[in-house]
Order: structure tokens, then sequence, then C-alpha cells
């Protein structure tokens, strides 16, 4: 793994433009950042990173079926008790998952360490299954890159045939996303193009426009009944909102399903290495309250269960606490992990985002901060694999 710098294309931003990603700005700075790329080799890739997600991913399914049937690590995971029948029948009837995108520290030196699982929002996919592999093939046909580089990236290909699996017949479903939030607006977009590639009718709806009607079943401004929907709104949210008791009587399919309500917690972190201990891909954690978290010793990452792009994320030493972004996130609790700062390369803090589809490793995108902590406006930079010699 290298951090190589190159010359950005002059008209980039209006290539990102022409495609909808026009969010490659942020703060009056470049969230896309080509002016480096990452290589990896073959080995990193097949060896390391897409192992280490497809086990992972396998791991949290298991640790769901268990915390389905048990209350204890519902109250634990603070999933509202009004809740649980709503998360535990959605796997129990195996609703199915489009996403999800695992965050590891990696090197190319040693397995990859998983910090947490996104596994309910879909955050930079939009980028990173079209714009960088646009960018590839583009600096492959500039000679920027040596014939045959390739990317790991089968995300656009892996997201449009897991719609069609899930909706074999097509069919007509409702997208929802806050539509004055521009990333959310446009990646909702980018799913809707994916649908409509398999026969699927897309019909958007701004999350907050979604209504009750007297059967107390959820309709669109238009009156339109959901009865399947792809949300851009974490279920933690969901889940605490008034039209909540609904929920569980809408019988609406959730894109995605009530169970990843459990895998969006961080509480998943403490059950899995309490699980599988010393597992390769996992790092030490503990429930901010156990005991045992003393093993971490004096420094260590707090983190709480519910948070965004490093909100609220304590890094804890002996001289001191800082928090990374403060977004109010920490009422529900916290868990602490052992401290594992992401490696440094030209002084940027790189972090994989590991893609799943389904039940398959389907590509990583590279983030990177100044800091340790990975924050709202860290930058993606592309990736590339070596050819072999």
């Amino acid at each position: 793994m290298k951090r190589i710098a190159l010359d950005p294309r002059s008209d980039w931003r209006a290539q990102a433009d022409a495609i909808g990603f026009v969010y490659h700005d942020t703060g009056g700075a470049p969230y896309w950042d080509e002016s480096a790329a990452y290589a990896f080799t073959l080995a990193e890739i097949e060896n390391d990173l897409e192992p280490a997600a497809e086990a992972l991913h396998a791991m949290c399914l298991d640790l769901v079926d268990t915390v389905v049937r048990d209350q204890v690590l519902m109250e634990r995971l603070a999933i509202p008790r009004a809740h649980w029948n709503l998360v535990a029948e959605s796997w129990r009837t195996r609703q199915p998952s489009l996403y999800g995108r695992f965050d590891f520290a990696y090197d190319g030196t040693g397995p990859a360490k998983l910090y947490e699982y996104n596994a309910d929002t879909p955050t930079s996919v939009f980028e990173c299954a079209t714009f960088q592999w646009i960018w590839l093939e583009e600096l492959i046909g500039k000679g920027m890159l040596p014939p045959g580089s390739d990317q790991f990236n089968s995300l656009f290909d892996k997201l449009r045939d897991r719609f069609a699996q899930i909706f074999p017949t097509g069919g007509f479903v409702h997208f929802a996303a806050d539509a004055t939030a521009i990333e959310d607006r446009q990646t909702v977009r980018f799913f809707e193009d994916l649908a409509t590639q398999v026969g699927i009718e897309p019909k958007f709806v701004e999350m907050k426009q979604i209504g009750l009607n007297g059967d107390g079943r959820f309709v669109d401004d238009d009156g339109f009944e959901l009865q399947a929907a792809f949300k851009l709104y974490p279920w933690e949210f969901m889940l605490r909102e008034d039209y909540a008791p609904n929920l569980a009587k809408a019988d609406v399919r959730w894109i995605e399903p009530a169970w990843k309500a459990i895998l969006s917690n961080k509480g998943i972190l403490p059950l899995l290495w309490e699980r599988h201990p010393n597992h390769p891909n996992l790092l030490p954690a503990f429930f901010d309250d156990d005991p045992a978290a003393a093993i971490l010793g004096p420094r260590y990452v707090r983190k709480p269960l519910f948070s965004r792009e490093g909100a609220n994320v304590e890094l804890v030493e002996e001289g001191g606490t800082r928090t990374a972004l403060d977004e109010g996130y920490g009422a529900e609790g916290f868990i602490r992990q052992a401290y594992a700062p992401p490696p440094t390369f030209d002084g940027r803090h790189p972090v994989i985002g590991a893609w799943i589809v389904g039940d398959a490793a389907a590509g990583i995108g590279v983030r990177e901060d100044d800091d340790v902590v990975t924050r709202n406006l860290a930058r993606f930079v592309p990736h590339y694999i070596e050819t072999e010699e």
C-alpha cells in the first residue's frame, strides 16, 4: 500500500458535475482529492481486505441472530423496548439487506482492523462506485497509470444486481431522504438510477413528507401508500420519531431492514470482541461500564453507541480527553475501543471503507483526514491495484 502523488485532471469538477457528483467540494475545500491515489497490490486486496470484510460480515449476521433472541442484549444496544419485536421479526423473516460498509485501519503490513460498521446509511457509495471508476479508466487511457491497472470496485454492478434479487419482478419503490441535504439527495438519485436499470419504478419522497393515512399506514405527499421503500435515514432516529409506533403495523419493506438497527450500533464492537477474542480483524472493545475495559490502559478511544462521521468520538489518555467533533451524541451510552490510530501517509491518515453488497465484498473507498479521527470533512482519495511484474 502506497500513497502516490498525481496531477489532478483539469476538468475533474466539470466531469463530477455532469454525473451528479455535485458535492465534490465541502466547506470551500475539495472533498474529492485526486492529487494523490492509494496503490494496492493484488495480494493486499485478495488476502487481506476482501476476506476480512466477508468474514466480519458473517460474524455480524451471526451476532444479529443472537441479539434478537436476547432481551438483555437488545437493552444493552439501546434499542427501544417498544420496537424489539419489529427488529426481531425483520430478522426472523430475513428481510434483505442491500449494502454495508466496514471501516478499517490498514497499512499493508498486517491484518485490517475494524473501527466500526456503517451498516445502515451509505455515505460515500456514489463517488466510490462511479467517479472513482471513471477516474481509473481515464488515467489509464492517458497513460498516467500503467496499462492493466485495476481497482477493487464492483460496487455499481453488485448493487444493481442486488436490487434485481430483492425485487425480481420490478415494481414500485419509494426512495426517501432529506432533499435539502445535497449529498443525501444525490446519493439517493444514484440508487434510483440503479433501480430503474432492473425494472423498478422509483418515486422520491422527502422523508419529512411521509405521513400516515387513516389505517395507520405510511403514505407519500400524493397519498400513495409505501409498500417498499429505500430510506437514507438511520434506524436509531426512526425508532424514536413520533411515527415509530406505526412502524410494526404499516407493513413496509424497508431497505435497509430494521435488523440493521443492531449492526449500525457501535455496541456490536464489544459484543464481537467477546464472541471472537483476539480475532485478527478486531480491536479489543468493551462497554463503558465493563471493569474488563481496564486492560486497555490509560489510552483508548471512547465512542457513542450512535454517532456519524467521527462525531463525539473521544481520544482518552493520561493528559486528558479530546473530542474530535462535538455534535451532541452519546446519550444512549458509550463503548471503549483499543487505541489504534490509522497509518500515516504524507501526513494524512487513511481509513479503508470496505463495502459489502448482499453477502459479498464489493470494493473499497479510501477517506483520509489530517486527524486520526475520520470526520465529516475527510477527503475521498481514489485507489488502484498495481499491475504485477
